[in-house]
């Protein structure tokens, strides 16, 4: 069984894990910062990008868990990061078809972290008219075999190499002026190729 972190428009190896083996999205584990749980990464004109989802600070970040985290909405990080997709991706083949889709959950707010990334995963499975029967736990999960809470990070002291795992190249936006970013957004992959997208997910899985 496959553990994994509740992640915000998560990446293609979340994707890649999510729809091609038996997994557990965890809600019971602490919250973790500066990971993929309240961030995501697109292809900008002058590379990588993140986007972090702006959180209210707990007195203590060790006793909370990912179902209680709230958002904060005191810096307008909404705005900004639908501004941000717009530049990214206004010229990608699948903008017009996918764009009107995503942009309500950037009008609309959301008290929980979890609520506003677990409606954005169900709308990215629809979009990649994918079924794989989610299975959440509200109890903490201990570690165990397939556990990847830890290792999924942005931060590369955290990540470990995934045998199961080699992202397949496909056409980006900017790749005329930048070499193919990997693993990025699963937005990035939609915006990029559309139904295609699916085949290069299972391209990408070992």
């Amino acid at each position: 069984m496959t553990i994994l972190p509740l992640t915000y428009l998560g990446n293609i190896q979340w994707f890649t894990k999510l729809l091609f083996e038996e997994c557990v999205i965890d809600l019971g584990e602490h919250y973790v910062r500066q990971s993929y749980r309240n961030r995501c990464e697109i292809l900008a004109s002058g590379g990588v990008v993140p986007l972090s989802a702006q959180v209210v600070k707990p007195d203590n970040w060790n006793r909370q868990t990912m179902a209680e985290v709230r958002l904060d909405y005191s810096k307008r990080w909404q705005h900004r990061h639908w501004n941000s997709i717009v530049a990214a991706y206004r010229s990608s083949p699948w903008f017009d078809h996918y764009a009107p889709l995503l942009e309500p959950f950037y009008r609309r707010r959301f008290e929980l972290l979890s609520e506003f990334n677990m409606e954005l995963l169900h709308l990215m499975l629809k979009l990649l008219n994918a079924s794989p029967g989610l299975r959440f736990s509200r109890e903490y999960i201990p570690p165990a075999e397939g556990d990847l809470r830890a290792v999924l990070s942005p931060k590369a002291r955290r990540a470990k190499p995934d045998p199961r795992f080699a992202p397949a190249e496909y056409w980006q936006v900017f790749s005329d002026r930048h070499p193919f970013a990997p693993n990025l957004s699963i937005i990035d992959l939609l915006f990029c190729e559309g139904p295609r997208a699916m085949e290069i997910l299972r391209a990408g899985y070992l």
